[in-house]
């Protein structure tokens, strides 16, 4: 009779706190041992030459499910997720949003069966009604708080938000800001509307650099002055991350977090590439040394961690004009691939890698020590990576009902070759093998 179920044998295990050879031994989907050594398993896997380093922890990501699901549904948004290596999501929709206990209840019971990985599912806060209480006790994982209306989901003025953090405080939970500000959105919407303009160029003038700036300011202070614990959204930017920096060092509790897309493409970009490019806030690199000082500050922890922000849409649905087309991108697909490249250019190690993509995202939202890490207890989620292999990315392999990526053309060193969930391999070389068996996971503060 076999010791354990599975043995991931002569790998170089990744961790925050750097890599060690070892063979890690798994039994009832959880890590066992990290020193496999004199034991026998119905299963080893040679990772021989290659990285095993914790699955990815997207902790923003919108699956239009139940709702939209003509852009996105959880079958097929979480078999590519766990094909791009990424084995525990936080999803939520806008368009059927999370407002009520009774919400998250049937949402939780139409999810059954649906989802590849493990996930857990955040609340959207509705200025002045929200129940936190009774929503984090019942377990969701956070509050998503905007500053400005978007996707249908009303923003919430300084007032409005100082009075959500408060609530926040009282109960313990976290919220996920996103942080423009409404009246200078609102009033660029009515000037360059008056003004008769529908060319792509409108966006970062619609949705401002200063917007954004004002938003992430306020919204910093208040995290400060209330105590409480948040996130800002997808920050665009070094400005930015120097006001959360700041307020940070003053002791609010408070993280930046960071996706590809602020990275990599440049706001010139949607000249070319029009509706594929709305966004928000949209993208704000302009040349090169706007991108390493990106990574630079991901890097060195002034952006805590890295998500996807996948708000996928096809192409169809793309093709339109530009007030008109959805706010988003797809990205679980490419978000780990981006990650490893980095490495691959020095921009990052690959410990950094399991940091800001594993640890840090699932700390920061009570996943942890279950989530995000490769340890004895902890779930048996991990990839295995060959650092050498390379890959262009293509519209034709993604897996996604958007069915393109904004990184199409790009040559990315660093490849997935497996990912397991609980200890079953759920994808093999970028394809989803067999159907998982997601479980919900409960935030911080559930009870019972």
């Amino acid at each position: 009779m076999p010791d354990v179920e599975l043995i991931v044998a002569g790998g170089t295990v990744v961790t925050p706190s750097g890599r060690v050879r070892a063979d890690i031994a798994v039994d009832g989907g959880i890590i066992r041992s990290i020193d496999a050594r004199g034991l026998t398993a119905s299963r080893v896997v040679d990772a021989s030459g290659l990285f095993v380093m914790p699955g990815g922890v997207d902790t923003h990501v919108h699956l239009m499910d139940p709702g939209s699901t003509d852009r996105e549904d959880f079958p097929t948004g979480t078999a590519a997720a766990a094909a791009a290596g990424v084995t525990t999501i936080i999803e939520h929709s806008h368009g059927t949003p999370v407002r009520t206990v009774e919400d998250l209840a049937g949402k939780r019971e139409y999810l059954k069966g649906r989802s590849q990985i493990d996930y857990a599912l955040a609340a959207h806060a509705w200025p002045g009604i929200t129940d936190v209480d009774a929503l984090w006790n019942a377990g969701v994982a956070f509050f998503k708080v905007f500053t400005c209306t978007t996707h249908g989901v009303p923003g919430h003025t300084a007032a409005a938000l100082k009075d959500h953090l408060d609530a926040t405080v009282r109960a313990g939970a976290v919220s996920l800001i996103h942080c423009e500000d409404e009246s200078l959105t609102e009033s660029a919407e009515q000037l360059l509307k008056s003004q008769g303009r529908t060319d792509a160029g409108l966006l970062p003038e619609w949705r401002s650099l200063t917007a954004e700036l004002v938003a992430v300011a306020q919204a910093s202070l208040l995290v400060r002055r209330s105590g409480a614990r948040a996130t800002v959204a997808h920050v665009s930017n070094k400005e930015a991350a120097s006001y959360i920096a700041a307020e940070r060092i003053r002791g609010a509790q408070i993280a930046a977090e960071a996706c590809p897309q602020y990275f990599l493409l440049r706001e010139s970009e949607v000249h070319d590439h029009g509706t594929l490019r709305k966004f928000t806030p949209p993208a704000r690199a302009r040349i090169e040394a706007d991108e390493i000082e990106m990574w630079r500050l991901l890097r060195e922890g002034v952006l805590t961690h890295m998500s996807s922000d996948h708000a996928p849409s096809t192409l169809a649905q793309k093709d339109g004009e530009m007030w008109d087309v959805h706010f988003g991108l797809p990205g679980i697909d490419s978000t780990m691939s981006i990650l490893l490249d980095a490495a691959s250019r020095g921009h990052l190690s690959y410990e950094d890698i399991t940091r800001v993509y594993s640890e840090a995202p699932a700390k920061q939202y009570g996943l942890w020590p279950r989530k995000g890490r490769l340890a004895v207890g902890a779930d048996a989620d991990l990839i295995l990576v060959d650092p050498t292999a390379t890959r262009t990315l293509r519209n034709e392999d993604v897996i996604s009902k958007a069915g393109w990526t904004p990184f199409a053309g790009r040559t990315v060193t660093g490849r997935v070759l497996e990912t397991f969930s609980r200890g079953v391999t759920v994808a093999r070389d970028g394809v989803p093998v067999q159907a998982g068996e997601g479980r919900f996971v409960a935030g911080a503060g559930a009870k019972g």
